[in-house]
């Protein structure tokens, strides 16, 4: 079988959001053949987590990091997977012609990833995918925690799917902000 089987995160925000991804999702990684992450980690431990347990990794930094993850990574990503041209970026703006803005910003890009609003976001523009899979420990403005799958094959994108934690599945472990909601 030919093709790239790819796994969407952002804003993890561990462990001040949650304690750990959700077993789901390090399920996926384990059988992703690239991970992409975009930014805010808020810890080092994340990134050095799914670096070993990711067979390849491509991933940005957010916002929310500090020096040490802004060390190690681009504020964006890039790599060609399977004809793919694949750019990763945090943050995108705001809604309101985002299309448009990450075509001009992005001319030689098929596929950007970004996080930031932690609600997820499937478009396509002019070429451009725009995909932003959500937070798996963060609902924010939406019921679920979430992230994506999809195929890199022949030049194309493949098989989007958005993964929601099913309704009394195990919760990642809750703090800070998203504890105080209650």
């Amino acid at each position: 079988m030919t093709g790239t089987d790819v796994l969407l995160m952002t804003d993890t925000h561990l462990p001040k959001r949650a304690k750990d991804l959700p077993a789901p999702l390090w399920e996926a990684v384990g059988r992703a053949d690239l991970v992409v992450h975009a930014g805010d980690w808020v810890d080092v431990a994340t990134l050095d987590a799914l670096e070993a347990r990711s067979t390849r990794l491509l991933a940005c930094w957010g916002n929310n990091d500090g020096p040490d993850l802004r060390a190690r990574l681009p504020e964006v990503a890039r790599a060609t997977v399977d004809g793919v041209r694949v750019a990763v970026v945090h943050e995108t703006g705001g809604r309101d012609r985002r299309e448009q803005r990450m075509r001009a910003a992005y001319p030689d890009v098929d596929l950007l990833v970004f996080g930031h609003s932690h609600i997820p976001w499937d478009t396509e523009h002019e070429g451009l995918r725009l995909l932003n899979p959500g937070s798996p420990t963060d609902r924010r403005a939406q019921p679920d925690f979430t992230w994506m799958t999809l195929r890199l094959e022949g030049g194309a994108v493949h098989d989007v799917r958005l993964h929601r934690l099913a309704p009394g599945a195990s919760r990642p472990g809750q703090a800070g902000a998203s504890a105080k909601r209650r």
